[in-house]
């Protein structure tokens, strides 16, 4: 009875599926094709576009990878795919809006990417970033220093999956005291990266220290796993926030 309970006893946390079209807009995803790590082609963006709108969802923000050693992309290359991808939907009769920004991963280039003044940006002049997943770069602060005096505001990349802050609250606190939105990929709730990282999500929406969720699409499957991730208590929790930047585009 023991084993059965507990079985019965996970099934019981699940909640009925949260709605996504609450929140309308998802900011962090990978939809143009061909020039980074998501959408292959446009058959495959459009295809992920269809996920979207069956989540209920009305507008994306897609944000390509800008990295100095991977995607050397830029705002002609990011642009330039953006109104291809609309000239797409707008053939296939698909009813959703998309606009674009990027996602900076902070390495050696950036600082110069700043002050050429090639920073796609989103909603109020935010701008979204990305640290390395080995480690916390030595220039974080000078980069960070060099976005908010160019009045950019800053959204942190899925913060929960940067293993070498797990537990470092100081770390966090320090980023929210910068007046740096920390960003959560939904399905790090599903248990998708790991572990760790879904561990790390909860707490971070427990301390309700979240304000923006996202798909972080890159592919099809994506998507498919934020229908389970729907019913996560944790989902249900964040999405009470209404000062979630997602509300607010």
């Amino acid at each position: 009875m023991g084993f059965l309970s507990g079985i019965f006893g996970k099934k019981k946390r699940l909640l009925e599926p949260a709605d996504y079209g609450l929140i309308g807009t998802d900011i962090h995803s990978h939809l143009i094709p061909g020039i980074d790590d998501g959408s292959k082609d446009m058959e495959d963006t459009l295809n992920m576009l269809r996920g979207f709108i069956d989540l209920g969802f009305k507008k994306v923000i897609t944000t390509p990878h800008v990295m100095s050693d991977f995607y050397k992309n830029n705002p002609e290359i990011i642009l330039g795919g953006l109104e291809k991808v609309r000239e797409a939907i707008k053939k296939e009769g698909l009813e959703i809006e998309i606009d674009a920004a990027a996602e900076y991963n902070v390495d050696s280039e950036l600082e110069g990417i700043i002050d050429r003044g090639e920073i796609l940006t989103f909603g109020d002049n935010h701008v979204l970033f990305e640290l390395p997943f080995s480690a916390e770069p030595s220039n974080l602060k000078q980069v960070i220093f060099k976005f908010q005096t160019n009045g950019y505001k800053l959204v942190l990349a899925h913060v929960e999956r940067y293993n070498f802050w797990h537990g470092q609250w100081d770390k966090i606190e320090e980023m929210l005291d910068r007046n740096i939105i920390l960003q959560l990929n939904i399905n790090s709730l599903s248990g998708h990266y790991g572990p760790g990282v879904k561990r790390m999500g909860e707490e971070l929406i427990e301390r309700g220290l979240i304000g923006m969720i996202s798909s972080d699409c890159h592919h099809i499957g994506h998507l498919q796993l934020m229908k389970d991730t729907a019913r996560r208590p944790a989902l249900h929790q964040v999405l009470e926030n209404k000062e979630l930047l997602n509300y607010k585009l």
